[in-house]
């Protein structure tokens, strides 16, 4: 059983308690993981509104103790159904570091945010970081010269 509160902890400790230890299970909870937010920011807001929008997010996530790694700012985009009326979003990705005990008010604060969306935060395991690694290592990117070279094969091919 992998702790998830401090009550966990504590039922553990009395539970089994030659094996856990308290302040062995509050370190384990305390350690940092990697985190990957996704946030969809309403798509009908001016680009300024739309920058403090998202300034405000990485502020919440910051204000947490967590160390943000890296932003990808997808832009706007249609969805795929409307939420809330809207049927544009902007749509980034937070990838950062924190403990587990951060990411409920992160949530609660995502969740009271008007311009938000939807958001969800994932926890980066280790075996996704990996795929993750091999498809970079392997993956050709669309118009780049390693897919320029494969467009002249096949029309050379067809001639």
């Amino acid at each position: 059983m992998k702790p998830r509160s401090i009550w966990d902890a504590q039922y553990l400790c009395s539970r089994h308690l030659p094996l856990f230890n308290i302040n062995t299970i509050v370190a384990l909870m305390n350690k940092k993981k990697l985190y990957e937010c996704t946030v969809i920011v309403n798509g009908g807001l001016e680009d300024a509104a739309i920058e403090t929008a998202m300034t405000e997010a990485k502020s919440v996530i910051t204000g947490n103790g967590c160390d943000i790694d890296n932003v990808l700012e997808v832009g706007r985009r249609k969805m795929a159904y409307p939420i809330g009326k809207q049927t544009i979003g902007y749509y980034a990705h937070i990838e950062f570091l924190a403990e587990p005990a951060a990411i409920a008010p992160i949530e609660k604060s995502f969740r009271y945010d008007e311009n938000i969306l939807r958001f969800l935060i994932v926890q980066l395991s280790t075996p996704l970081l990996e795929m993750r690694k091999r498809v970079e290592k392997y993956s050709v990117v669309i118009g780049s010269p390693e897919d320029q070279s494969g467009e002249d094969q096949q029309n050379a091919g067809d001639e």
